[in-house]
């Protein structure tokens, strides 16, 4: 075995020494007495960890059902990456078509933000448009402009979001207006919101907007939560006769996200006090781990050429997370550092960094740094032996 082999071998039994369990039963989530079941009264609804896409509550989630305007998330995914790939500038003026004027408008019944026939619209504007105020005229006037036509949109919306892992998510416009072919799941609308959290968190804020005025009238945000659950910053909300009141929502508490998805409610009171209670009772599911705190000792380094063989390593922060019973049964506490560390070797150096994993997912990330100085060994004997390691290990 080359000598390059014998090096990852000696890493891969390194980590394997260093990975170490959290106290826990079972992989299965655990019941105690605050740990109640939920029953949601939502026809369909999903609770999501956004950390880790973990689900923590599922009710009808794969049904395909009416999104209404829930939908708008794949029509802004579609603007979202068109920007982060550098085909359109947030400057960009859209022209407004007769079709997207008169359907989107004020005469069509439906949300808008009144943009005026055949007016010259900058991408941002139609963007807080149509998160803020949902409006459809934004979201034709967009899909014309990007795609040629509303319908050629659609049908990249679905192929989009099918790549995303939106499986159940069919497409026939772009602002979730009533069609009898129009469907997404909930699952499939927390999979698009955590997709946006995660990876466009620039446009994300625009999700917070308390309102947007254009042509003069100011609209509020539709969503509930913005304005008294702590934490709320997201997303959308929908409403049709057909889908009933839907909502698309994510708060944080403690340093951890939730996603949550309603559809099927009978009032917007309802769908207000849905989420709320939804979101409460994912919150309740997670306990406060303390993991390590500052200064704590994490493990040991091997030193070469020194007057020790090794040298303590101490966090150089806290480490505290939020999981829940089920996540504890599987966290895991891995330690790298770059070595050898070759001597003399200083007190206090960062040399690595100890992360705490979750079925995969990094959760916490935290320096380490060696707890005392090792200076050198100068002595001939010392200085073969370890060099004998470094040919046998390398570098």
């Amino acid at each position: 075995m080359s000598v390059a082999g014998l090096h990852r071998v000696a890493c891969l039994v390194l980590a394997a020494c260093l990975l170490v369990a959290l106290p826990g039963s079972s992989r299965v989530l655990a019941q105690d007495k605050a740990d109640v079941p939920y029953v949601s009264k939502a026809d369909e609804a999903i609770l999501m960890d956004a950390r880790t896409g973990r689900v923590l509550y599922e009710k009808n989630a794969d049904q395909p059902v009416p999104p209404a305007s829930m939908s708008k998330l794949m029509t802004m995914i579609m603007v979202f990456e068109a920007l982060k790939a550098g085909k359109i500038t947030l400057d960009q003026k859209f022209k407004v078509s007769q079709d997207a004027w008169k359907r989107g408008g004020a005469s069509s019944g439906g949300s808008t933000m009144y943009a005026e026939l055949k007016s010259d619209v900058a991408l941002e504007d139609l963007m807080k448009g149509v998160v803020v105020q949902s409006a459809n005229d934004a979201c034709i006037v967009i899909a014309e402009n990007l795609a040629g036509s509303e319908q050629a949109f659609a049908e990249q919306m679905t192929r989009r979001a099918h790549e995303l892992g939106a499986t159940n998510a069919t497409f026939r416009n772009a602002t979730g207006l009533p069609d009898p072919e129009h469907r997404m799941s909930v699952r499939d609308l927390a999979i698009l919101a955590r997709y946006i959290i995660n990876n466009f968190p620039e446009y994300y804020k625009y999700y917070s907007i308390p309102e947007f005025t254009w042509n003069n009238i100011t609209q509020q945000n539709r969503n509930p939560l913005l304005k008294d659950y702590p934490g709320a910053d997201g997303m959308k909300t929908g409403y049709t006769k057909e889908a009933g009141y839907g909502l698309i929502g994510s708060a944080v508490r403690d340093g951890r996200r939730l996603i949550m998805v309603i559809a099927g409610l009978k009032s917007i009171n309802d769908r207000k006090q849905e989420a709320q209670s939804l979101l409460d009772w994912g919150f309740k599911q997670f306990r406060t781990v303390d993991v390590y705190a500052k200064g704590d000792r994490v493990g040991q380094a091997r030193v070469w050429g020194g007057t020790s063989r090794h040298v303590s390593l101490f966090a150089a922060g806290d480490v505290r997370v939020a999981l829940t019973p089920q996540e504890q049964a599987m966290a895991e506490m891995k330690l790298s550092y770059t070595g050898p560390l070759i001597a003399p070797v200083s007190a206090g150096a960062q040399v690595g960094s100890v992360r705490f994993i979750v079925d995969g997912v990094t959760v916490a990330d935290v320096p380490v740094v060696t707890g005392e100085a090792v200076p050198a060994d100068d002595s001939m004997w010392s200085r073969a032996v370890d060099s004998v390691f470094i040919m046998v290990f390398g570098s």
